[in-house]
Formats: structure tokens, C-alpha cells, sequence
């Protein structure tokens, strides 16, 4: 048995020593779903596991407050970034399975700072809060998150096993709407309906869906439309997600949805406020040579992966990793945790996600990230193998980060038809 099989095996073991610990991780943070930026339970929870396993950990990492960040193993080794996501989704919990993927980074890092003086690189294990909205992983990465870092590797559950996740870009953004209340009924003249405004540019997106390319996506919610049907509303707003196959396809569409929404002003004489978030989320560029070794490891556990090229066309999604995988090697493969006709964003995924299948995702998981690990830091030639494959785009990505993030966070527009 080669040297990389026994620390393979070692750090399979001792994750199931403390399975039923990881276990009771995964449930507690189910039981209490955080959104975006507020996940300080969760965040508390996993830190005090690192703390427990004798592992420094520095909380509010990189500029927010629910991240955390840890490291281990020798300098001037390979160093492989191991990740956990933790926030939930409005009304409906952990329907994308966050509580999974938070425990099985931890799994993994764990079980690898176990090996002691046996570990054959370096492990930098971040908690990376706002995966659902807001982009926090590219926050941090401006930070220096992955500064060093040669890999970044996470595992994200589905209805199936896939080596990787279709991925596209997409932007965020909130338009706000001000007009002039006045009496619906007996003086609608003095009024500027804000409702009408935004119901003006919702349909001119509406119009726009149909002359865009199959591989773009635009989609929003009205969440504030006015008071009673008797006022005028004087504001309204509406959040929005637009959606492209790359960075280079995603700067000209929004440029397309911001004319929607200054036309809905315009023709309204409203003013608006148009705030795009401050991160962009980039295409997901796997590092398939990376990938493979993932997908050997969680063969060898059981796992049966279904194929790419049969998933149907346009299923889609989007993530901050990719914004990672434009910096460094990654992946971000797709571990079953509910059956296949259970789709994530579903409250019947939260159900899953803490059920005896989301616990053996939770478990397979975190072997399968910490042996693609062990083969990333001991296998010279993979790792030359990716590196070189990065390089052959690093230019395309390099734009693509650039492009990605406005500290600003908005566009600023104001005065359309100002009244």
C-alpha cells in the first residue's frame, strides 16, 4: 500500500471516530437556519469544533464577521483550501443543504490535521459565509483569502452525484422606485405612481427574456409594491438576478436590464435608484484533473456519479466558487443527499438535508474531500497537470475577477424623469 492509501485510510478513520460529532454539527445548524451575513450561530459552532480539536482559529476572517479561517501543516508545502458554506434561504431553511457542506469541511480538516507531522501539505479550512446571496467569497478573496492558496476544493449536495456543478454568472440587483403618493380616487393628477414604474420596466424584462441567449437568465420578485389600493404608492422596489454563461456575456445583458429599469422611470416620472451588488458571481472553471481524483475517491466509497453529458440542458446555477475557481484550481462536485427528483431550493431538500442520506453525504463527503486532498499534496504530477490547465485561461480570468466586483456596489442612477 502506497504512503498516500495509508494517510487515505488513516483520515477515512478518523472521520468515522467522529462521525457522530460531525453528525451533531450538521443537525444543529439545520435546526437553526441563518441567512446571508447573519450567520453568527453557525459560525460560532464550527469555530468552536476547530477550537475543540486544538486548532487556532481566527473569527471575522477577512473582513466579515460571520467568516473564520484556520491553518495547519508545514510552510512552503502544497496548500489546499478546504471550504464550508452556512447561510440558509428565506422561508424555506436549509433547502440547498448548507449544513452539509459546513460539516463536511470541517470533516475533512479535521480529519487531515490529525495526520500531525504526516501531513503532507498545508491546509487552510475557511468558513465562508453569503454563498445565497451577496457574494462572500469574492469579499473575502479581496481580502487575501486565497492568497497562497495552490487549490480550493468544497462538496455541494443534489439529488445525484456530479463531478462537477453546471455553473453560470449572475449579478444581483435592487431597483427602488420614488414617486408621489396622492389619492387614487379623488386626485390621481397629483400623484406619481411608483407601482407603475416598476411594473413598466418588470415587462419590459419581460419583453427582453425573449431575445436573449438560451444560456442567459433573468429573474426577479416585487417586494415592496405600495400600501393600500387607494394610495398612489410613492415607493416600490424589486430584486432581481441576471444571469450568463461568462463574465464577457453577463456586462452587456446588464447594461440591457438597467435600460429596463431607467425606461420604467421615464416613463412613470419617477426617480430610481439602481444598486447592483458589490459582487458579481464568475462561471465555475473546474480543475477536472482535480475533479477526476475526487471523483475516483468517491467511487471507492460507494458513490455512482451521473453522467455530465445526460443533465438536461440549461439546468444551471450559479455559486461564488466560481469566483475562487478564476483565482485557483478548484472544484466543487455534487454529492447525492435526497433522492433525484428532489431538487435543491425546495422546502423538501431541507427535509433531506438532515435525514439519514443528507448524514451519509455529510460523512462520504468529507472522506472523499480529505483523500482528493492527500492525493493533491502528494501526487507532484496532478499537481503540475492542474496548474498548467489553470494557466491556459489565467488571462481570460484575470479579466473576469476584475470585472466581477464594484466596491461601490451600486450604479448610482437617479433623476429619470424627474418631476
Amino acid at each position: 500500500m502506497t504512503d498516500a492509501a495509508l494517510l487515505k485510510r488513516e483520515v477515512c478513520d478518523a472521520i468515522d471516530a467522529m462521525s457522530a460529532d460531525l453528525l451533531a454539527v450538521s443537525h444543529e445548524i439545520h435546526g437553526k437556519p441563518e441567512l446571508a451575513f447573519h450567520e453568527h450561530e453557525a459560525a460560532r459552532i464550527l469555530s468552536a469544533a476547530v477550537e475543540k480539536a486544538d486548532l487556532s482559529v481566527t473569527r471575522g476572517a477577512f473582513g466579515l464577521p460571520t467568516a473564520y479561517a484556520s491553518a495547519f501543516g508545514p510552510e512552503r508545502m502544497p496548500e489546499v483550501a478546504i471550504l464550508s458554506e452556512y447561510d440558509a434561504l428565506p422561508g424555506i431553511g436549509h433547502a440547498c443543504g448548507h449544513n452539509i457542506i459546513a460539516t463536511t469541511g470541517l470533516g475533512a480538516a479535521l480529519a487531515l490535521s490529525k495526520l500531525g507531522a504526516k501531513l503532507p501539505g498545508r491546509v487552510r479550512y475557511l468558513g465562508t459565509p453569503a454563498e445565497e446571496m451577496g457574494g462572500g467569497k469574492e469579499l473575502m478573496a479581496r481580502e487575501g483569502a486565497f492568497d497562497g492558496v495552490d487549490a480550493a476544493m468544497m462538496v455541494h449536495p443534489a439529488g445525484v452525484d456530479l463531478i462537477t456543478m453546471p455553473c453560470i454568472c449572475v449579478s444581483e440587483v435592487s431597483v427602488t422606485y420614488h414617486g408621489r403618493s396622492a389619492h387614487a380616487s379623488a386626485m390621481p393628477h397629483m400623484g406619481l405612481n411608483a407601482l407603475d414604474a416598476l411594473i413598466t420596466a418588470y415587462q419590459a424584462i419581460a419583453q427582453l427574456r425573449q431575445h436573449i441567449k438560451p444560456t442567459e437568465r433573468i429573474h426577479g420578485i416585487i417586494k415592496k409594491g405600495g400600501s393600500a389600493p387607494n394610495i398612489v404608492p410613492d415607493e416600490t422596489n424589486a430584486l432581481f438576478y441576471v444571469r450568463a454563461a461568462n463574465a464577457e456575456d453577463l456586462a452587456p445583458l446588464k447594461k440591457r436590464v438597467q435600460a429596463c429599469f431607467e425606461a420604467g422611470a421615464l416613463a412613470s416620472g419617477c426617480t430610481v435608484e439602481i444598486k447592483w451588488a458589490k459582487a458579481d458571481y464568475l462561471d465555475l472553471k473546474t480543475s477536472m484533473t482535480i475533479a477526476d481524483a475526487y471523483e475516483a475517491n468517491a467511487r471507492s466509497l460507494g458513490r455512482d456519479f451521473f453522467p455530465l453529458s445526460k443533465m438536461p440542458a440549461g439546468s444551471s446555477g450559479s455559486t461564488d466558487m466560481g469566483n475562487v475557481s478564476h483565482r485557483v484550481p478548484s472544484i466543487h462536485p455534487m454529492i447525492a443527499s435526497a433522492p433525484p427528483h428532489v431538487v435543491i431550493h425546495n422546502p423538501e431538500f431541507a427535509k433531506w438535508a438532515a435525514s439519514d442520506l443528507g448524514d451519509k453525504a455529510c460523512i462520504d463527503g468529507a472522506k472523499a474531500l480529505a483523500m482528493t486532498a492527500i492525493d493533491y499534496m502528494t501526487n507532484a504530477e496532478m499537481r503540475e497537470k492542474a496548474k498548467a490547465d489553470f494557466a491556459a485561461t489565467a488571462e481570460s480570468s484575470a479579466r473576469s475577477v476584475a470585472a466581477a466586483y464594484d466596491p461601490s456596489g451600486s450604479t448610482n442612477i437617479g433623476g429619470c424623469g424627474c418631476m
